[in-house]
């Protein structure tokens, strides 16, 4: 679609797309934490769940219509560097919450759990590549499990909610999750509408996402560059500043565990762009497809996710530079993987 169009034409193409999903995920933060407080869920299962979906669903359709295409670097690439951008997009939020380190104010069990639910889900890929590739209607057995495991990592997160088996120690700088009173515009809408108004940003959110993918598919092949590199650090990207965004207006607003929630969520909840994604790549099996330049990517997202549920656990008070260590090492985790993806395995297709 946009292959014949100049690559400055592209690029503007691309970066425009991206404002659109910025801008609609700032909108969709109000409405999730309207749907914690009314339904009773809590902030951190709607934002690991609604919030991390619907904000992940840009994010989704790129890769979906990059395996559609055949080019399945891309698609596995913009799901895992999703991941990894934002994961490193707390440390932006710890920055902006000055009054003690996020992970200490956020202190809620569920968003731990769905931590090492994460890990282990990035696990299944590896898992695949070093078995023999064996496929059902070239779809890989590890695309069934993954959203097994996931629907399953759900309900555990529920009861994790409801019957903790312990608590988190509460010190001045935590932050509970407590309903909040609407104001007179918000509390007039119906749930009906409340859920509607949502269903519509997330219709804009994947048109957008449509848009990327066909804009950074048209970088690839117009600027030569790797679909790793296009698609990690590009696409990748772009399709998270939602979390980006939802994150800095939750933090804004005090709902804590949403912000932690809906990027642990929302990067447990891209695992699935990896199964589609396969059922979508009808040439074999995408885990055997990638390179090792994506798989270099399941490693970085796998040791940052590792970092940041140390961080909760230990909830560190300060660190250097007002941040804690975890916020600081994922920055530094994450900078050092984009020089080694630019450097070492280079840019070119």
């Amino acid at each position: 679609m946009f292959a014949d169009l100049p690559p400055a034409v592209v690029l503007a193409l691309f970066a425009g797309f991206a404002v659109v999903i910025a801008l609609v995920g700032v909108r969709m933060t109000d409405y999730a934490d309207r749907i914690a407080d009314r339904t009773g869920l809590g902030e951190a299962i709607v934002g690991g769940v609604i919030l991390g979906a619907a904000t992940s669903l840009s994010g989704t359709i790129v890769s979906i219509s990059a395996a559609m295409e055949g080019r399945a670097s891309l698609a596995f690439s913009n799901s895992i560097g999703g991941i990894a951008a934002q994961t490193a997009f707390l440390a932006l939020a710890d920055m902006a919450f000055r009054r003690a380190n996020l992970e200490h104010a956020a202190a809620e069990l569920t968003n731990l759990f769905q931590g090492i639910l994460l890990i282990f889900l990035l696990l299944l890929p590896l898992g695949a590549l070093v078995t023999p590739e064996v496929t059902w209607l070239s779809i890989h057995p590890v695309s069934f499990l993954i959203p097994t495991l996931y629907i399953a990592g759900l309900f555990v997160s529920k009861t994790v909610q409801e019957t903790p088996m312990w608590t988190p120690v509460h010190t001045r700088h935590t932050r509970t999750d407590a309903p909040e009173e609407e104001d007179e515009q918000t509390a007039r809408k119906s749930n009906l509408r409340l859920y509607g108004e949502f269903g519509v940003l997330m219709l804009i959110m994947g048109v957008a996402g449509y848009g990327i993918g066909q804009t950074g598919s048209a970088i690839t092949d117009t600027l030569g560059l790797s679909a790793s590199l296009v698609g990690a650090l590009m696409t990748a990207v772009a399709t998270s500043l939602p979390e980006l965004v939802t994150t800095l207006a939750a933090v804004r607003r005090g709902a804590l565990q949403l912000a932690v929630g809906g990027i642990i969520g929302g990067n447990t909840f891209d695992t699935l762009f990896l199964p589609l994604s396969d059922m979508a790549y009808r040439d074999g099996s995408l885990y055997h497809a990638a390179t090792n330049q994506d798989y270099f990517w399941v490693v970085t997202s796998s040791l940052m996710t590792a970092i940041l549920i140390g961080g909760l656990v230990v909830r560190e008070r300060r660190g250097p530079a007002g941040i804690g260590f975890d916020s600081s090492a994922l920055l530094l985790i994450y900078a050092g993987a984009i020089a080694v993806q630019v450097l070492a395995f280079g840019g070119g297709g």
